[in-house]
């Protein structure tokens, strides 16, 4: 394992023999700091990085145990192994109750302290797997996997798979709803950090004034309402990938601490001197044409190059029309699926405005159609007159029947009345100049009941 990949324990004891001791038991799989006192460990553990802590109880400056309380409010994410020769059983249970590990008396048995040590790191394992679960799930919004045949979509698949082998990092370009972060999500699953955390950072989503704090983390005390130490996203996704999602919503300071991250693999939390390295891969996202922002100054070119070593550009979906029918039978499988009723069918009608239409809002756009339409379409079968008024063309009228053209309108017109007056049907009715009676059966004939 290389040196850098390990994590790191800090010895605090002032009898040198037992410093030595650990150094011996445990310099061949961790990196290992050793202190004689209570300053030089508050020195050590300020300058570096440390995982876990070997803390003596009785040290020549200081009280362990008052040690210990600082140092779990200076970072409750650091193990601490309370290590002693004086069997104190109410020691003891201060000291876990301070927030300690574990509590070992000296003198001890080497197999016994290195799996308590393994124990501990299991621990804070499993602490930054569920701030990383927590963290996916105030985001989540479900995904399937990518669908297409079209030749640019074989194209980026067979990209996708050539750099997810690789650690450069990736820019994907692409309109809102194409599928960014699931090309992302795919980069990440098949390469080797797959079973490490991918971590979403949604740049246009978070204010610029506390985009620090969500990404490096902070210490208590480091802002006003900083109460408690917090870890950052990098720091959760250590091992994993960050995805910086519409990256070009960043604004320019912000910008250049970024570049610094990407080249140097370290940052400090706010509040901190402390050095925190970290072992990510970045992948970011753009909504927006990058070189045009570079022109007006609102972009740095030197972090579109740092990102671009692996450059993705995703087609609309109105560039990849043949696509559009695998889409629509995928949603509407998957709708099935989640509601537990039978798959609808689509009109060849139907299916021949949905392909000819323009999709502003692409994949998220006809995903959102399917959804609806399977909701309120209460026949098998979704008919040319199911379909919204915004997905016809006015070429496509000339194909209808009458009664399908006039039933369109119909309901589009009123679904838009009914919107504008907050739903009351009252109002409704007097606006379209109609019987409340006549406006039931016209929304139950149209399916608009149960839009709301």
């Amino acid at each position: 394992m290389n040196k850098d990949d390990r994590s790191t324990i800090l010895v605090v004891d002032d009898e040198h023999g037992v410093r030595q001791s650990f150094n011996m038991v445990l310099k061949d799989e961790y990196n290992v700091l050793l202190a004689g006192t209570g300053e030089e460990m508050t020195e050590i553990f300020t300058k570096n990085s440390v995982d876990l802590i070997l803390l003596d109880i009785l040290l020549p400056d200081g009280n362990g145990l008052d040690l210990l309380a600082n140092l779990k409010e200076t970072d409750p994410n650091v193990e601490i192994i309370m290590v002693t020769a004086v069997n104190d059983v109410q020691a003891a249970v201060k000291a876990i109750k301070l927030g300690a590990y574990e509590y070992i008396i000296k003198p001890f048995v080497v197999d016994e302290v290195l799996t308590v040590i393994k124990r501990a790191f299991e621990k804070r394992s499993l602490k930054k797997e569920v701030a990383y679960l927590r963290n996916e799930l105030e985001r989540y919004q479900p995904f399937e996997a990518m669908v297409g045949q079209d030749k640019k979509m074989l194209e980026i698949f067979d990209l996708i798979s050539t750099i997810s082998k690789s650690d450069g990092t990736v820019l994907i370009q692409g309109e809102s709803g194409t599928g960014k972060e699931l090309v992302a999500r795919a980069i990440h699953n098949r390469g080797p950090r797959k079973n490490n955390p991918f971590v979403v950072i949604n740049c246009a989503a978070i204010p610029a004034t506390l985009m620090e704090s969500e990404i490096f983390g902070y210490n208590r005390g480091a802002f006003t309402g900083a109460s408690n130490t917090s870890i950052g996203k990098l720091e959760i996704s250590d091992k994993g990938t960050v995805f910086l999602d519409d990256i070009d919503s960043l604004d320019i300071n912000m910008q250049a601490k970024l570049l610094r991250i990407i080249q140097e693999k370290e940052f400090e939390r706010l509040g901190s001197n402390k050095i925190i390295k970290v072992d990510v891969r970045f992948v970011a996202a753009s909504n927006k044409d990058v070189n045009i922002m570079i022109s007006q100054n609102k972009f740095r070119e030197d972090l579109f190059y740092r990102l671009n070593v692996f450059p993705i550009k995703l087609p609309p979906l109105r560039a990849r029309k043949d696509d559009i029918p695998l889409l629509l039978n995928h949603f509407i499988k998957l709708n099935a699926q989640n509601s537990g009723k039978p798959p609808k069918k689509i009109s060849e009608r139907a299916m021949k405005v949905l392909i000819d239409y323009h999709w502003p809002g692409n994949v998220r756009e006809l995903q959102n159609l399917v959804e609806r339409l399977c909701t309120i379409t209460k026949d098998i079968v979704i008919r040319l007159e199911d379909v919204a008024p915004d997905n016809v063309n006015k070429t496509d009228i000339k194909d209808m029947t009458l009664k399908e053209a006039v039933s369109l309108f119909e309901k589009g017109y009123i679904s838009e009345t009914l919107e504008s007056v907050s739903w009351n049907r009252k109002k409704t009715a007097d606006k379209l100049g109609i019987h409340r009676n006549t406006l039931l059966a016209k929304t139950t004939e149209l399916g608009l009941n149960s839009l709301k």
